[in-house]
């Protein structure tokens, strides 16, 4: 087939439309902080309830995922895609619009929910459209270039929109995007769904999500509750009793929303076990990077999103040659080689100081960290859908979504609860910047952050099926077209 048929252009554009979907739900979890000031300021919100702008996001998006995941299998994949990003364009509408706390809560819980149908209904639709090997790999190169991104472009992104127009923007970017790409879906999209039975788990959909909703909640709300309070302990007990139910019923449904033969996939549960540990150490980077920026080099929110364009290159750059290595090397090696990266980029970044610089403190160890993202994201991915049957493609993006989502809220509670712990210690206070505490604060969380990317290399070469990846690499590189049998 020629590079330049039409069947590879319209994949070409299709790719290009998922890509830009998940750009909108990524980049939408990290522009909103830069915005949270001035949403305070003029929605006259308690800075203690800040923070439920992004958690309101964060616990729905992360709640839903399995189930929106499953749906898609069930109930068609495109359909799923384009309702997601109706949702998320009408959420992002209404919280710009917003008028008291309660509605833009509200509304970023509508949002969240948008992307959990969205995000695994993208990636299942990658899976059934390029081939498992050397064409998946690219195309969750792409994949990896624009979400890995997202974070970085969110904070810049962010600064412009909330200096030059006002934080009611931040949301509103989203509706244009997500209306342009519900209106050329239909022609570029096929449709796919499970065929044959497709009867619904109630019941398991039910526990599922409010287990891991519960257990996002837990996490999220744990440093200012306290990880020894009653709340966090009595809702991580709830959450576990809930999904103890849950896998109960799954253990004794005809049609399970989570068939547990799934994990036969050695692979694709060892992807999973190691996503945790990539998001623990990943997803709070951003968080502290900005603070250090911004409390103690004084930087103002536009110069700290403008500081964040060499990490941005940094990802796009590495995610593409990830997807060239992986088709050469394999996942596993690739993997475990961007994870000793993201170590080394953390530990480097404790490394701050009080009377740091850019240059100095900042710029290099970004950079690493960066090039560890992009090597370790895009072999994750390929991981978590080598090997998986079809009919539960859905599932298995719902799976390393949540997995991430997850990792993501159980990494920050952990690093904001040292960062605080050291802040205390050094005389400082969390609400009250001052340097020298601020950067020994950081500077642990960082570190700590550096060990759960070594704990992830070591699981990622433990636990990932090297025969997986070998069989992976030899497909690819042969250039088949055909998808692996499913493991087990």
């Amino acid at each position: 087939m020629s590079p330049t048929s039409p069947q590879d252009t319209r994949k070409g554009f299709a790719l290009f439309l998922l890509a830009a979907a998940q750009f909108v739900v990524v980049l939408d979890a990290s522009i909103v902080n830069v915005a949270l000031p001035s949403m305070g300021r003029d929605l006259d919100i308690a800075p203690e309830n800040l923070s439920w702008v992004i958690n309101a996001y964060t616990l729905v998006f992360g709640g839903f995922l399995l189930l929106g995941g499953r749906m898609a299998d069930l109930l068609g994949r495109r359909r799923m895609f384009m309702a997601g990003l109706l949702l998320f364009a009408l959420a992002s509408l209404a919280g710009g619009l917003a008028a008291t706390e309660g509605q833009l809560i509200t509304a970023r819980a509508v949002q969240g929910l948008g992307g959990a149908l969205l995000s695994p209904a993208a990636l299942s639709i990658i899976t059934m459209l390029f081939a498992e090997g050397k064409e998946r790999n690219k195309a969750l190169g792409v994949w990896g270039a624009v979400a890995g991104s997202g974070g970085a472009v969110g904070v810049l992104l962010g600064g412009i929109l909330t200096d030059q127009l006002g934080w009611e923007w931040v949301l509103f970017v989203n509706v244009p995007v997500c209306l342009a790409l519900v209106a050329m879906i239909p022609g570029v999209l096929p449709e796919s769904r499970t065929d044959g039975d497709r009867r619904f788990d109630a019941a398991g959909a039910f526990t599922v999500t409010a287990g891991v909703a519960l257990l996002v909640y837990a996490l999220v709300d744990a440093p200012s509750a306290g990880w020894g309070s009653s709340q966090t302990i009595g809702l991580s007990i709830g959450a576990l009793l809930v999904l103890a139910a849950f896998v109960a019923i799954e253990s004794r449904s005809k049609a399970p929303l989570v068939p547990f033969s799934i994990f036969k996939n050695r692979t694709l549960t060892g992807a999973n076990v190691t996503a945790v540990l990539v998001a623990m150490s990943l997803f709070s980077m951003f968080y502290f990077i900005t603070l250090y920026m911004q409390f103690v080099l004084g930087y103002d929110a536009l110069k700290a999103g403008l500081a964040y364009l060499p990490l941005s290159a940094g990802i796009i750059i590495s995610a593409g040659v990830a997807s060239v290595m992986t088709t050469k090397l394999g996942f596993k090696p690739t993997l475990v080689f961007g994870l000793v990266l993201v170590a080394i980029g953390l530990a480097w970044f404790s490394q701050i100081s009080p009377d740091g610089t850019y240059v100095g403190d900042v710029l290099f160890p970004s950079i690493v960290a960066a090039l560890g993202l992009g090597f370790s994201f895009v072999p994750l991915t390929i991981a978590s859908v080598t090997g998986v049957r079809s009919h539960e493609a859905g599932l298995a993006s719902g799976l390393i979504n949540t997995s991430q989502q997850v990792g993501g809220a159980l990494g920050l509670g952990i690093l904001v609860a040292i960062a605080n712990s050291y802040i205390a210690d050094a005389g400082g206070a969390p609400g009250r910047p001052d340097p020298v505490a601020l950067s020994d604060g950081f500077s642990a969380a960082f570190l700590t952050g550096s060990a759960f990317a070594v704990l992830g290399a070591i699981l990622a070469a433990t636990v990932i099926s090297t025969k997986d990846s070998r069989e992976a690499r030899e497909a690819a590189q042969r250039g088949d077209d055909v998808m692996a049998p499913a493991a087990g």
